[in-house]
Protein backbone atom coordinates (compact mmCIF):
# COMPACT_ATOMS: atom_id res chain seq x y z
CA UNK A 1 0.00 0.00 0.00
CA UNK A 2 1.33 3.28 -0.81
CA UNK A 3 -0.92 6.42 -0.14
CA UNK A 4 -0.43 10.35 0.01
CA UNK A 5 -3.20 12.22 1.10
CA UNK A 6 -4.81 14.84 -2.08
CA UNK A 7 -3.12 17.95 -1.94
CA UNK A 8 -5.96 19.64 -0.97
CA UNK A 9 -6.81 17.81 2.75
CA UNK A 10 -5.71 20.81 4.87
CA UNK A 11 -8.26 22.83 2.77
CA UNK A 12 -10.70 20.55 3.49
CA UNK A 13 -9.99 20.50 7.10
CA UNK A 14 -9.75 24.08 7.52
CA UNK A 15 -13.23 24.26 5.31
CA UNK A 16 -15.04 21.85 8.34
CA UNK A 17 -13.16 23.88 11.01
CA UNK A 18 -14.74 27.08 9.80
CA UNK A 19 -18.46 25.87 9.45
CA UNK A 20 -18.42 24.51 12.99
CA UNK A 21 -17.17 27.56 14.00
CA UNK A 22 -19.84 30.21 11.99
CA UNK A 23 -22.88 27.69 11.26
CA UNK A 24 -22.75 25.27 14.06
CA UNK A 25 -21.35 26.87 17.36
CA UNK A 26 -23.72 29.67 17.23
CA UNK A 27 -26.91 28.03 16.60
CA UNK A 28 -26.73 24.40 17.79
CA UNK A 29 -27.53 25.21 21.13
CA UNK A 30 -31.54 26.71 20.14
CA UNK A 31 -32.17 23.53 18.65
CA UNK A 32 -30.65 21.34 21.35
CA UNK A 33 -33.05 23.12 23.47
CA UNK A 34 -35.89 23.38 21.40
CA UNK A 35 -35.39 19.68 19.70
CA UNK A 36 -35.96 21.23 16.29
CA UNK A 37 -33.97 19.45 13.46
CA UNK A 38 -31.31 22.08 12.09
CA UNK A 39 -32.85 22.13 8.17
CA UNK A 40 -30.55 25.52 7.88
CA UNK A 41 -27.12 23.87 9.36
CA UNK A 42 -27.37 21.08 7.14
CA UNK A 43 -28.19 22.57 3.63
CA UNK A 44 -25.24 25.03 4.63
CA UNK A 45 -22.78 22.29 5.36
CA UNK A 46 -23.89 21.16 1.90
CA UNK A 47 -23.58 23.86 0.32
CA UNK A 48 -19.70 24.23 1.81
CA UNK A 49 -19.63 21.08 0.35
CA UNK A 50 -19.12 18.67 2.99
CA UNK A 51 -21.52 15.93 1.51
CA UNK A 52 -19.85 15.86 -1.89
CA UNK A 53 -17.06 14.11 -1.85
CA UNK A 54 -17.49 10.99 -3.59
CA UNK A 55 -19.51 12.09 -5.64
CA UNK A 56 -19.17 13.57 -9.47
CA UNK A 57 -19.25 17.60 -10.44
CA UNK A 58 -22.50 16.50 -12.27
CA UNK A 59 -24.63 15.91 -9.54
CA UNK A 60 -23.60 18.57 -7.68
CA UNK A 61 -20.13 16.97 -5.96
CA UNK A 62 -17.07 17.63 -5.85
CA UNK A 63 -14.76 14.80 -6.33
CA UNK A 64 -12.23 15.06 -3.61
CA UNK A 65 -12.66 11.47 -2.63
CA UNK A 66 -12.75 8.85 0.00
CA UNK A 67 -9.61 10.67 1.40
CA UNK A 68 -11.61 13.77 1.99
CA UNK A 69 -15.09 11.98 3.23
CA UNK A 70 -12.72 10.35 5.32
CA UNK A 71 -10.94 14.09 6.36
CA UNK A 72 -14.35 15.52 6.69
CA UNK A 73 -15.97 12.88 8.83
CA UNK A 74 -13.71 13.01 11.30
CA UNK A 75 -13.01 17.26 11.90
CA UNK A 76 -16.76 16.87 12.13
CA UNK A 77 -16.60 14.76 14.91
CA UNK A 78 -14.14 16.17 16.92
CA UNK A 79 -15.76 19.54 16.92
CA UNK A 80 -19.21 18.42 16.72
CA UNK A 81 -19.76 14.98 16.96
CA UNK A 82 -23.96 15.22 16.93
CA UNK A 83 -23.03 16.23 13.26
CA UNK A 84 -21.23 13.58 12.71
CA UNK A 85 -24.54 11.58 11.72
CA UNK A 86 -25.16 13.37 8.98
CA UNK A 87 -21.38 11.68 7.07
CA UNK A 88 -23.91 8.72 6.81
CA UNK A 89 -27.11 10.01 6.23
CA UNK A 90 -26.26 13.08 3.51
CA UNK A 91 -22.67 11.48 2.24
CA UNK A 92 -22.42 8.17 2.58
CA UNK A 93 -24.54 5.39 3.24
CA UNK A 94 -27.83 7.01 1.56
CA UNK A 95 -26.66 8.64 -1.49
CA UNK A 96 -23.59 6.75 -1.86
CA UNK A 97 -25.90 3.73 -2.09
CA UNK A 98 -28.22 5.49 -4.48
CA UNK A 99 -25.45 6.48 -6.87
CA UNK A 100 -24.02 2.94 -6.86
CA UNK A 101 -27.13 0.61 -7.34
CA UNK A 102 -29.67 3.09 -8.67
CA UNK A 103 -30.93 3.95 -12.10
CA UNK A 104 -30.21 7.25 -13.93
CA UNK A 105 -32.92 8.21 -13.36
CA UNK A 106 -33.32 7.38 -9.38
CA UNK A 107 -29.67 9.33 -8.96
CA UNK A 108 -30.70 12.25 -11.02
CA UNK A 109 -33.82 12.17 -8.55
CA UNK A 110 -32.46 11.52 -5.09
CA UNK A 111 -28.62 12.51 -4.74
CA UNK A 112 -28.38 16.05 -5.72
CA UNK A 113 -30.82 17.04 -2.82
CA UNK A 114 -29.34 15.01 -0.23
CA UNK A 115 -25.55 15.83 -0.91
CA UNK A 116 -26.68 19.35 -1.11
CA UNK A 117 -28.33 19.32 2.51
CA UNK A 118 -31.63 20.27 0.42
CA UNK A 119 -33.18 17.03 1.29
CA UNK A 120 -32.88 15.10 4.46
CA UNK A 121 -31.53 11.40 4.27
CA UNK A 122 -31.84 7.98 6.29
CA UNK A 123 -30.83 3.98 6.13
CA UNK A 124 -33.79 2.26 7.70
CA UNK A 125 -32.33 -1.55 7.67
CA UNK A 126 -31.92 -2.44 11.83
CA UNK A 127 -35.14 -3.58 13.59
CA UNK A 128 -36.24 -4.06 17.11
CA UNK A 129 -35.46 -8.01 17.62
CA UNK A 130 -32.79 -7.83 14.66
CA UNK A 131 -29.95 -6.42 16.34
CA UNK A 132 -26.75 -7.14 14.33
CA UNK A 133 -28.68 -9.56 11.81
CA UNK A 134 -30.54 -6.77 10.11
CA UNK A 135 -30.98 -8.78 7.30
CA UNK A 136 -31.08 -12.30 8.86
CA UNK A 137 -34.47 -11.71 11.55
CA UNK A 138 -35.77 -8.98 9.33
CA UNK A 139 -39.66 -9.15 9.48
CA UNK A 140 -40.83 -5.93 7.65
CA UNK A 141 -42.65 -7.18 4.60
CA UNK A 142 -43.09 -5.31 1.21
CA UNK A 143 -46.29 -6.99 -0.75
CA UNK A 144 -46.52 -6.06 -4.76
CA UNK A 145 -49.66 -4.76 -5.63
CA UNK A 146 -50.21 -3.58 -9.31
CA UNK A 147 -47.68 -0.85 -9.49
CA UNK A 148 -46.59 -0.12 -5.80
CA UNK A 149 -45.17 -1.90 -2.68
CA UNK A 150 -47.49 -2.41 0.78
CA UNK A 151 -44.96 -1.81 3.40
CA UNK A 152 -45.77 -3.73 6.85
CA UNK A 153 -43.02 -3.46 9.93
CA UNK A 154 -41.20 -1.65 12.18
CA UNK A 155 -37.37 -0.74 12.14
CA UNK A 156 -35.28 1.00 14.71
CA UNK A 157 -32.20 3.17 15.70
CA UNK A 158 -33.41 5.09 12.26
CA UNK A 159 -30.94 8.25 12.27
CA UNK A 160 -32.79 11.03 11.01
CA UNK A 161 -35.75 9.31 10.28
CA UNK A 162 -38.74 11.84 11.83
CA UNK A 163 -37.16 14.47 9.54
CA UNK A 164 -36.62 12.24 6.65
CA UNK A 165 -37.22 13.63 2.56
CA UNK A 166 -35.97 10.10 1.15
CA UNK A 167 -34.01 7.59 2.16
CA UNK A 168 -33.43 3.83 2.21
CA UNK A 169 -35.51 0.96 3.13
CA UNK A 170 -35.29 -2.55 3.15
CA UNK A 171 -38.33 -5.44 3.39
CA UNK A 172 -38.88 -8.56 2.58
CA UNK A 173 -40.50 -9.02 -0.72
CA UNK A 174 -40.39 -13.28 -0.36
CA UNK A 175 -40.15 -13.97 3.39
CA UNK A 176 -38.96 -17.77 2.55
CA UNK A 177 -36.66 -16.48 0.26
CA UNK A 178 -33.80 -16.10 3.09
CA UNK A 179 -31.21 -13.01 2.34
CA UNK A 180 -32.32 -13.39 -1.14
CA UNK A 181 -36.08 -12.71 -0.63
CA UNK A 182 -35.09 -8.93 0.58
CA UNK A 183 -35.25 -5.73 -1.32
CA UNK A 184 -34.32 -2.06 -1.08
CA UNK A 185 -37.06 1.04 -1.54
CA UNK A 186 -35.75 4.41 -1.98
CA UNK A 187 -38.45 6.12 -0.32
CA UNK A 188 -40.29 9.60 0.46
CA UNK A 189 -41.84 9.20 4.17
CA UNK A 190 -43.27 13.11 4.05
CA UNK A 191 -45.21 12.50 0.70
CA UNK A 192 -47.14 9.28 1.95
CA UNK A 193 -49.73 7.71 4.35
CA UNK A 194 -48.61 4.69 6.44
CA UNK A 195 -45.03 6.03 8.26
CA UNK A 196 -44.63 7.23 11.29
CA UNK A 197 -41.08 7.80 13.36
CA UNK A 198 -40.99 8.30 16.84
CA UNK A 199 -37.76 9.63 18.29
CA UNK A 200 -36.00 7.11 20.91
CA UNK A 201 -34.64 9.26 24.24
CA UNK A 202 -30.76 8.89 24.49
CA UNK A 203 -29.53 10.75 27.57
CA UNK A 204 -26.34 12.25 26.68
CA UNK A 205 -26.79 12.43 22.70
CA UNK A 206 -28.39 15.48 20.93
CA UNK A 207 -31.93 16.49 21.06
CA UNK A 208 -32.53 17.77 17.72
CA UNK A 209 -30.58 15.14 15.50
CA UNK A 210 -32.20 12.02 16.53
CA UNK A 211 -32.72 8.46 16.09
CA UNK A 212 -36.01 6.90 15.84
CA UNK A 213 -38.38 3.78 15.82
CA UNK A 214 -40.09 3.61 12.85
CA UNK A 215 -43.93 1.92 12.04
CA UNK A 216 -44.87 0.99 8.92
CA UNK A 217 -48.66 0.63 8.11
CA UNK A 218 -49.36 -0.31 4.30
CA UNK A 219 -46.66 2.53 3.17
CA UNK A 220 -46.90 2.61 -0.19
CA UNK A 221 -43.71 2.41 -2.40
CA UNK A 222 -44.21 2.82 -6.36
CA UNK A 223 -42.20 -0.38 -8.03
CA UNK A 224 -40.38 2.25 -10.04
CA UNK A 225 -38.78 3.59 -6.74
CA UNK A 226 -37.28 0.24 -6.06
CA UNK A 227 -33.42 0.15 -5.99
CA UNK A 228 -32.17 -2.78 -8.06
CA UNK A 229 -33.60 -5.83 -8.53
CA UNK A 230 -35.92 -8.05 -6.01
CA UNK A 231 -34.23 -10.02 -3.90
CA UNK A 232 -30.71 -7.84 -4.43
CA UNK A 233 -31.35 -5.86 -0.65
CA UNK A 234 -29.42 -7.71 1.17
CA UNK A 235 -26.14 -7.27 -1.35
CA UNK A 236 -27.07 -3.75 -1.28
CA UNK A 237 -26.85 -3.29 2.23
CA UNK A 238 -23.93 -5.19 2.87
CA UNK A 239 -21.81 -2.71 0.03
CA UNK A 240 -23.68 0.08 1.82
CA UNK A 241 -22.15 -0.36 5.44
CA UNK A 242 -18.83 -1.01 3.86
CA UNK A 243 -18.24 2.71 2.43
CA UNK A 244 -20.46 3.53 5.73
CA UNK A 245 -17.69 2.04 8.00
CA UNK A 246 -15.09 4.36 6.72
CA UNK A 247 -17.17 7.17 7.98
CA UNK A 248 -18.13 5.57 11.12
CA UNK A 249 -14.42 4.82 11.23
CA UNK A 250 -13.06 8.22 10.81
CA UNK A 251 -15.88 9.95 13.66
CA UNK A 252 -14.13 7.65 15.81
CA UNK A 253 -11.01 8.77 14.85
CA UNK A 254 -11.86 12.14 15.38
CA UNK A 255 -13.71 11.22 18.98
CA UNK A 256 -10.62 9.43 19.93
CA UNK A 257 -8.66 13.03 19.35
CA UNK A 258 -11.00 15.20 20.84
CA UNK A 259 -10.13 12.87 24.31
CA UNK A 260 -6.43 13.03 23.59
CA UNK A 261 -7.09 17.17 23.44
CA UNK A 262 -8.91 17.62 26.35
CA UNK A 263 -7.00 14.72 28.19
CA UNK A 264 -3.83 17.01 27.93
CA UNK A 265 -4.91 20.31 28.04
CA UNK A 266 -6.72 19.42 31.29
CA UNK A 267 -3.74 17.83 32.75
CA UNK A 268 -1.39 20.44 32.37
CA UNK A 269 -4.25 22.81 34.24
CA UNK A 270 -5.28 20.61 36.94
CA UNK A 271 -3.31 20.42 40.14
CA UNK A 272 -3.46 18.00 42.68
CA UNK A 273 -1.20 18.26 45.34
CA UNK A 274 0.74 21.43 44.20
CA UNK A 275 1.66 19.65 40.71
CA UNK A 276 0.42 19.08 37.39
CA UNK A 277 -1.89 16.22 37.01
CA UNK A 278 0.45 15.50 33.76
CA UNK A 279 3.20 15.35 36.08
CA UNK A 280 1.92 11.71 37.57
CA UNK A 281 3.24 8.45 35.80
CA UNK A 282 -0.20 7.46 35.94
CA UNK A 283 -1.66 9.89 34.02
CA UNK A 284 1.20 9.78 31.23
CA UNK A 285 0.71 6.40 30.43
CA UNK A 286 -2.74 7.16 29.60
CA UNK A 287 -2.02 9.92 27.67
CA UNK A 288 0.92 7.87 25.89
CA UNK A 289 -1.65 5.18 25.00
CA UNK A 290 -3.60 7.23 23.53
CA UNK A 291 -1.05 9.01 21.14
CA UNK A 292 -0.39 5.95 19.80
CA UNK A 293 -3.93 4.35 19.30
CA UNK A 294 -5.24 7.66 17.44
CA UNK A 295 -2.85 8.25 14.82
CA UNK A 296 -3.03 4.08 14.37
CA UNK A 297 -6.65 4.33 13.83
CA UNK A 298 -6.73 6.85 11.62
CA UNK A 299 -3.86 5.04 9.11
CA UNK A 300 -6.25 2.05 9.16
CA UNK A 301 -9.07 4.93 7.98
CA UNK A 302 -7.02 6.01 5.50
CA UNK A 303 -6.23 2.25 4.46
CA UNK A 304 -9.59 1.84 3.91
CA UNK A 305 -10.15 5.12 1.90
CA UNK A 306 -7.28 4.06 -0.35
CA UNK A 307 -8.97 0.65 -1.29
CA UNK A 308 -12.13 2.93 -2.05
CA UNK A 309 -10.42 5.44 -3.75
CA UNK A 310 -8.17 3.10 -5.60
CA UNK A 311 -11.66 1.14 -6.79
CA UNK A 312 -9.72 -2.08 -4.48
CA UNK A 313 -12.09 -4.20 -2.31
CA UNK A 314 -12.35 -2.64 0.91
CA UNK A 315 -14.29 -5.22 3.27
CA UNK A 316 -11.26 -5.87 5.35
CA UNK A 317 -10.07 -2.77 5.26
CA UNK A 318 -13.33 -1.42 6.54
CA UNK A 319 -14.12 -3.72 9.28
CA UNK A 320 -10.45 -3.58 10.54
CA UNK A 321 -10.62 0.43 10.50
CA UNK A 322 -13.90 0.39 11.87
CA UNK A 323 -13.00 -2.34 14.97
CA UNK A 324 -9.80 -0.20 15.71
CA UNK A 325 -10.84 3.40 15.81
CA UNK A 326 -13.23 1.96 17.97
CA UNK A 327 -11.51 -0.11 20.57
CA UNK A 328 -9.22 3.01 20.11
CA UNK A 329 -12.23 5.69 20.99
CA UNK A 330 -13.45 3.62 23.85
CA UNK A 331 -9.88 3.75 25.33
CA UNK A 332 -9.30 7.18 25.02
CA UNK A 333 -13.30 7.47 26.40
CA UNK A 334 -12.10 5.66 29.34
CA UNK A 335 -8.87 7.76 30.12
CA UNK A 336 -10.16 10.86 29.77
CA UNK A 337 -12.99 9.96 31.77
CA UNK A 338 -10.50 8.66 34.60
CA UNK A 339 -8.21 12.09 34.25
CA UNK A 340 -11.30 14.40 34.54
CA UNK A 341 -12.63 12.36 37.27
CA UNK A 342 -15.83 13.92 38.93
CA UNK A 343 -15.74 16.64 36.64
CA UNK A 344 -16.26 13.79 33.78
CA UNK A 345 -20.04 13.52 34.52
CA UNK A 346 -20.71 17.67 34.76
CA UNK A 347 -22.77 18.83 31.45
CA UNK A 348 -20.20 21.82 31.68
CA UNK A 349 -17.62 20.20 30.45
CA UNK A 350 -17.13 18.10 26.90
CA UNK A 351 -16.44 14.65 28.30
CA UNK A 352 -19.93 13.69 28.95
CA UNK A 353 -21.05 13.95 25.40
CA UNK A 354 -17.96 12.47 23.84
CA UNK A 355 -18.23 9.26 25.84
CA UNK A 356 -22.10 9.35 24.78
CA UNK A 357 -21.12 9.62 21.65
CA UNK A 358 -17.95 6.82 21.39
CA UNK A 359 -20.85 4.36 22.85
CA UNK A 360 -23.07 5.15 20.13
CA UNK A 361 -20.47 4.81 17.26
CA UNK A 362 -19.20 1.73 18.60
CA UNK A 363 -22.04 -0.41 17.87
CA UNK A 364 -23.07 1.32 14.26
CA UNK A 365 -22.15 -0.10 11.15
CA UNK A 366 -21.44 -3.46 13.50
CA UNK A 367 -20.67 -3.94 16.57
CA UNK A 368 -17.50 -4.92 17.73
CA UNK A 369 -18.47 -8.80 17.97
CA UNK A 370 -19.28 -8.69 14.37
CA UNK A 371 -16.12 -7.09 13.54
CA UNK A 372 -13.98 -9.46 15.61
CA UNK A 373 -15.94 -12.16 13.68
CA UNK A 374 -15.60 -10.90 10.13
CA UNK A 375 -12.07 -10.64 10.82
CA UNK A 376 -10.99 -13.68 12.32
CA UNK A 377 -12.57 -15.73 9.80
CA UNK A 378 -11.10 -13.69 7.05
CA UNK A 379 -7.80 -14.72 9.03
CA UNK A 380 -8.75 -18.69 9.84
CA UNK A 381 -9.62 -18.47 5.73
CA UNK A 382 -13.16 -19.58 6.55
CA UNK A 383 -14.57 -16.50 4.61
CA UNK A 384 -12.13 -13.95 2.15
CA UNK A 385 -13.52 -10.96 3.80
CA UNK A 386 -12.77 -9.50 0.51
CA UNK A 387 -14.65 -12.11 -1.68
CA UNK A 388 -17.21 -9.92 -3.08
CA UNK A 389 -17.35 -8.34 -6.21
CA UNK A 390 -16.26 -3.95 -5.90
CA UNK A 391 -19.30 -2.61 -6.76
CA UNK A 392 -17.87 1.80 -6.35
CA UNK A 393 -19.33 3.74 -9.25
CA UNK A 394 -17.31 6.52 -8.03
CA UNK A 395 -13.84 4.89 -8.76
CA UNK A 396 -12.82 1.83 -11.30
CA UNK A 397 -12.34 -1.73 -10.29
CA UNK A 398 -9.06 -2.19 -10.68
Amino acid sequence: MDFALPDEHDAIVDTVRRIVAAEIKPLIGAYEASGEFPYPIIRKMGAAGLFGAAFPEALGGTDAGFFAVAAIAEELSRLAPEFGYAMNQQAMTCPFTIFNWGSDAQIGRFVPDLIAGRAIGMFALSEPGGGSDAAGAMKTTARRAGDAYRVNGSKQWITFADACDSGLLFARTDPAAGHAGISAFVVKPKHRPGYTAHPIAMSGLSNCLRSCAVFLDDFEVPVEDRLGAEGEGFKIAMNALEYGRLTVAARLTGLAQACLEHAVAYSRERLIRGRPLGEYQMIQQQIADMTVNVPAARALTWKAAWAMETGRPATRAAAQAKYFAGNAARHAAQAVSDIYAGYALADEYPVKKIVAYVNMLTVGEGTPNVQRILLAEDALGIKDADRHPVRNRARKAL
